[in-house]
């Protein structure tokens, strides 16, 4: 009888090297120094060595404690978070400033423990982002602000240009994998809410980015599924990557998905409309050599894709 999936060894392709070197330890210094927490290193993400040792990290603003409780993220969990801190847009956007980023992601946790989830600070983050560093494009992963459209809206006017949002996981195993709070029609609705709340007050164009992980149970038709269904509210990028277990209270790994599957992931999802897919066993939401091609489809101005009308 086969061993559980997270007891075997990982597949070569999974395994990565230790982070280190000179690159890693100044943003680890610096974010230290500045208090600023990072999804790199509280959601484990196996790619930091490569991410930091490169230049580049994606913030984690609002502190580094979630409200929720999905069973797939490493990011501590409680009822409360900690009180904001009001001069953190400030520390992020210095942050991009001395490490000289044209690509800058940011995401948050949670925080349905705040009069508008944490919307307003959002939208400085972004603004102070935008004031302090003008050429960095800037890509914004949100919660689902539990689908308010006023606190989506003050997020879209602080211009984000690519804003992401991610299902996590196809629609039959949503219940098992994240909070119950996250339902995958709502996490679809705010992403077809932002795409045509921008289309109809910005002047420029704001893109729309979504993720997926697989090894967790789903099937390939779920697979095609959900990408029918980001398709439809208008999402343009899109990131497929390998589940891996933080710890034994985490859910466990059903499948270690081969390398290929990933590249027959990848093709279907371009050969169905998607702007850019990345997709592989350690690619990440925030995923570094995505962010190259994202940035010059905005460069060139490809307009971003449009909801299905309903």
């Amino acid at each position: 009888m086969a061993a559980p999936a997270e007891r075997r060894r990982l597949p070569d392709w999974l395994k990565v090297r230790p982070p280190g070197g000179d690159a890693y330890k100044r943003i680890k210094m610096m974010r230290t120094e500045r208090n600023l927490a990072t999804v790199c290193e509280e959601a484990q993400c196996p790619n930091v060595g490569e991410c930091w040792g490169g230049g580049t990290a994606t913030f984690m603003v609002m502190g580094d404690t979630c409200t929720r409780g999905c069973r797939f993220c490493a990011v501590n969990t409680q009822k409360e978070g900690r009180p904001l801190d009001p001069l953190e847009p400030a520390k992020l956007a210095a942050s991009v400033q001395e490490m000289d980023l044209d690509y800058v992601v940011v995401t948050s946790v949670d925080r349905d423990d705040l009069p508008d989830q944490g919307a307003s600070h959002v939208a400085t983050c972004i603004d102070t982002v935008h004031k302090e560093c003008p050429d960095t494009l800037v890509e914004f992963l949100i919660t689902d602000f539990q689908g308010e459209e006023d606190l989506l809206a003050l997020v879209v006017d602080a211009k984000p240009h690519v804003l992401a949002h991610n299902v996590e996981t196809v629609r039959r195993l949503t219940p098992t994998v994240r909070d119950a709070r996250a339902d995958y029609d709502q996490s679809l609705d705010v992403l077809r809410f932002a795409k045509r709340y921008a289309m109809r007050t910005l002047e420029k164009p704001m893109y729309t980015k979504s993720s997926i992980m697989v090894g967790l149970g789903e099937t390939t038709e779920e697979v095609e599924e959900t990408m029918d269904d980001l398709l439809d509210v208008g999402v343009d990028f899109l990131t497929i990557g390998q589940y891996l277990r933080p710890s034994n209270k985490h859910l466990a790994v059903q499948d270690f998905v081969r390398p290929e599957t990933f590249e027959r992931y990848e093709t279907i999802g371009l050969e169905k409309g998607f702007k850019y897919v990345a997709s592989g066993p350690l690619v990440r939401s925030s995923y570094r050599a995505g962010e190259y091609y994202i940035r010059n489809t905005i460069e060139q101005g490809d307009g971003p894709l449009e909801p299905t009308p309903r």
